[in-house]
């Protein structure tokens, strides 16, 4: 059980703040087994969502490392900066800052959603180090994930349908009745799960008290994207990828086969794995099956 390990938390220098970090390490270590990181998505929904991820550590034998990635969670809140201060290239800057703080030198790397694309921005960089990329429920290129929302979307009741186009139109996204519509969406492709998990909740209510950088980079929901993300795309530089990688999503994942596809198609070394009825969360909807398919990936490529 995940209160039978040991969890230590530290601050780790980054640009003029800190990033809070969680170290979760075995009761009994495997001395071949590398630490994972686990990034979070959002951008801005901090680590809780994906908390449970740290069973890992006991069942694998090694140290898993989530950190809430800096303007979000417990790491320093920046509210004040400009809209161009919040890119991909700032998250792999910071992930190195807190690699090189805990003094990891090889590693495995598990990104959640946005946590995926930016995962995907790391290894096209081939760091040194960097033994194996687990992308799961995310996009290749925000095109691609707009257009697969969209899609789902038409697939709403006419009513739901209605009531977002209404509240777009008119910019009232903040409206319950917007944002009721929004959960129609939610339960199907984002968190099938009655009653939705706390660490999803604990997530969620962090983000709406501090939105800067999901609202920044995203927007303010799933699948109205209008922040500094909308053109962004890894698309055309897979091929760059030398780690072996893992894709997974859900059956009914807002990430559908088509955004995730191009992983498979153009990193070298690819593999993909889809969860029958799941959706977005796949870690928290079927969490043992979930971890049982990350362990093995992980194990096989220790060496």
């Amino acid at each position: 059980m995940l209160s039978a390990m040991l969890v230590e938390t530290q601050m780790a220098p980054f640009l003029d703040g800190e990033t809070w970090v969680r170290i979760t390490r075995p009761d009994t270590p495997r001395p071949d087994a590398l630490p994972l990181f686990v990034l979070h998505g959002g951008p801005g929904m901090a680590h809780d969502y994906v908390r449970n991820i740290a069973e890992l550590a006991d069942e694998t034998g090694r140290d898993v490392i989530h950190y809430d990635q800096i303007g979000c969670g417990r790491s320093t809140h920046l509210p004040d900066a400009p809209s161009d201060f919040w890119t991909p290239a700032l998250f792999v800057d910071e992930f190195h800052a807190v690699r090189s703080a805990l003094g990891v030198d090889r590693y495995h790397v598990l990104g959640q959603s946005w946590g995926g694309m930016l995962g995907a921005e790391i290894a096209v960089r081939q760091p040194d180090g960097l033994v194996s990329l687990s992308i799961c429920n995310s996009p290749a290129s925000m095109e691609l994930w707009m257009a697969a929302a969209a899609l789902l979307r038409s697939e709403l009741p006419e009513d739901t349908q209605q009531a977002l186009d209404r509240h777009e139109a008119a910019g009232t996204v903040t409206d319950p009745e917007y944002l009721a519509a929004t959960q129609e969406f939610y339960q199907r492709h984002v968190c099938r799960l009655t009653p939705t998990p706390q660490d999803f909740l604990d997530s969620e209510a962090q983000m709406e008290a501090e939105p800067t950088v999901y609202h920044t980079m995203n927007g303010p929901n799933e699948f109205h994207v209008l922040g500094t993300l909308k053109s962004w795309s890894v698309e055309d530089r897979l091929d760059q990828i030398t780690a072996p990688t893992l894709v997974v999503a859900g059956e009914f994942d807002e990430a559908t086969p088509a955004t995730w596809k191009p992983f498979v198609d153009r990193i070298p070394d690819a593999r993909e794995h889809v969860f029958a009825g799941a959706s977005h969360c796949t870690h928290l909807e079927q969490p043992t099956e979930f971890r049982a398919v990350i362990a093995s990936f992980l194990t096989e490529h220790d060496r």
